[in-house]
């Protein structure tokens, strides 16, 4: 696993999957690559640790029960249209990750993803100026 580079900031995480063993995964991924995390198992829940906490980066899931990835990254757009949002998603779907881009997501990791692929995207999201 890759540690950050120098040009690499500690960032806030937050990070929104239904499936708590991938919450897990992701979260042992992003700390030990230095980063701090929240998680939310839903799009409430997303929206409410943001605007109170606000986050960084944010890793979403696409698919969800109630309210999905994409619809969540329209609400996150709508609080804050600065907001930096990776889409999470198994192969097969690669139209809803499509989607999910139009709607402001900054980049995608496909499942089943190694830990340098989530960092890579993070540290790169992270140096995307807004």
């Amino acid at each position: 696993m890759k540690p950050l580079k120098e040009d690499d900031k500690m960032a806030t995480v937050l990070v929104v999957d239904d499936s708590e063993f991938m919450r897990r995964v992701i979260k042992n991924i992003l700390e030990n690559g230095g980063h701090k995390v929240m998680e939310a198992k839903n799009a409430d829940e997303a929206l409410e640790l943001f605007k109170k906490f606000g986050a960084d980066v944010i890793t979403m899931d696409i698919v969800m029960p109630e309210t999905d990835g994409i619809e969540t990254v329209k609400r996150l757009k709508e609080a804050d249209d600065k907001v930096k949002i990776i889409m999470v998603s198994a192969l097969g779907h690669q139209k809803t990750v499509m989607r999910a881009l139009e709607a402001g997501a900054l980049d995608f990791i496909m499942k089943p993803f190694t830990a340098d692929d989530v960092l890579e995207s993070v540290n790169a999201v992270l140096q995307m100026g807004m």
